[in-house]
């Protein structure tokens, strides 16, 4: 491929922002058609991407389904999870289609003006998945370290219909083209592309600080304090074992147990919860961050979006972002005993081929009362 810079008065083109230094349009003209995937590469990504689809949209929409029908299941945390699974299955189905479609044929065939809402629809999605995260890492970091357990399934709803109006605040103007998006054959999708527009630069920069790098940094201590706090606790239990708070022993049910203040608390039970949130956020940032270099690399630097393999390295963290919403329903069914109860309800006898794992405790208590004892008893 040969790359020539035209520049005349009057020519433009939609994915080119105009000169302000000369007031001219320019246009990066590459001599052939746009490299795409290769047919190997086209087939490989059809079939995952297929997979990925299905996963995506069954195994969330099991999870809403779950929550909605079972009253019992309707607690704080489990109706954040069920908003979570809502965008990671709205995004299987308003995002995934059209981009295997594009992947594939390495041309965008649904219109610049669906292009964008698509832009719009997948931020705002990405957007409320990130804010769950968050709020569910605070609510555990109350729980844990604080003692405190105030998220009722009320204050739930309450901070989601917030974190979605905020998200649709936040990507609505991608729809209206501000900023101005670059429609493919340059990605799958329509994407952040360069631009010397300053008004553009500030809006991807507040993107990613309010919905990658603040809650990322947000989450990132909640853990650390949540992760100190379960060390602690588990030394003060070995450091004195017939210290065991009598009337935690009572809530855990326990006292059945013939020598009370011998017995091995099962740690496991009080940081399940936790440790969930922390696969799901390990997974968020693994499949998320590298979307999010990309998007500002491709808009602050004209050498990595003009590069001739952009198409291929959209493609790739494209769908690696978007394997977080098929994942998430894998970590629920590995976690959680009642999602996993959920799936075999909903299942037919003859499609019941998901291996069986061990179930865990069934009693319900106050998480906060599991976690720590009286100032003047041991912590449990």
């Amino acid at each position: 491929h040969i790359v020539n810079i035209h520049c005349q008065a009057g020519f433009t083109l939609p994915a080119i922002h105009p000169d302000k230094a000369t007031g001219h349009h320019c246009e990066l003209a590459v001599s052939g058609k746009n490299k795409g995937l290769n047919l190997p590469l086209q087939v490989f990504f059809g079939l995952v991407i297929i997979c990925m689809l299905l996963l995506a949209f069954l195994g969330n929409m099991v999870v809403c389904l779950m929550v909605y029908q079972r009253a019992a299941m309707r607690s704080a945390i489990n109706i954040l999870l069920a908003s979570l699974a809502f965008a990671d299955m709205m995004l299987a189905v308003l995002n995934m289609p059209f981009a295997l479609v594009t992947t594939v044929t390495t041309r965008w065939i649904f219109g610049e003006a669906f292009c964008r809402v698509s832009a719009m629809f997948f931020w705002m999605f990405l957007m409320e998945g990130v804010a769950i995260l968050m709020i569910i890492s605070v609510d555990r970091f109350l729980i844990i370290v604080q003692k405190q357990d105030k998220l009722s399934p009320r204050s739930a709803k309450v901070l989601i219909a917030v974190s979605w109006s905020l998200s649709f605040c936040f990507s609505f103007p991608l729809s209206i083209g501000h900023p101005a998006l670059y429609i493919p054959p340059r990605a799958p999708q329509c994407v952040f592309g360069y631009t010397v527009e300053r008004g553009d630069h500030a809006y991807v920069m507040l993107i990613m600080l309010v919905f990658f790098f603040v809650p990322f940094l947000v989450m990132l201590y909640t853990f650390m304090g949540i992760l100190s706090t379960l060390r602690h606790n588990a030394l003060r239990i070995h450091s004195h074992p017939d210290s065991l708070c009598l009337s935690q022993a009572s809530k855990l049910g326990l006292m059945s147990l013939q020598r009370p203040f011998q017995m091995n608390v099962d740690m496991s039970f009080k940081t399940r919860a936790f440790t969930t949130i922390l696969i799901l956020f390990s997974v968020f940032t693994a499949c998320w961050a590298p979307f999010a270099t990309y998007s500002l690399l491709s808009t602050f630097s004209r050498a990595f979006y003009y590069r001739q393999n952009f198409f291929e390295i959209s493609t790739w963290l494209l769908w690696i972002c978007y394997l977080k919403s098929a994942l998430n329903p894998l970590i629920y069914y590995w976690r959680i005993k009642k999602f996993r109860d959920a799936c075999l309800d909903l299942m037919p006898k003859y499609f019941k081929f998901l291996p069986p794992l061990p179930g865990h405790t069934k009693r319900r208590i106050r998480p906060s009362a599991v976690y720590v004892c009286g100032e003047h008893r041991s912590a449990v």
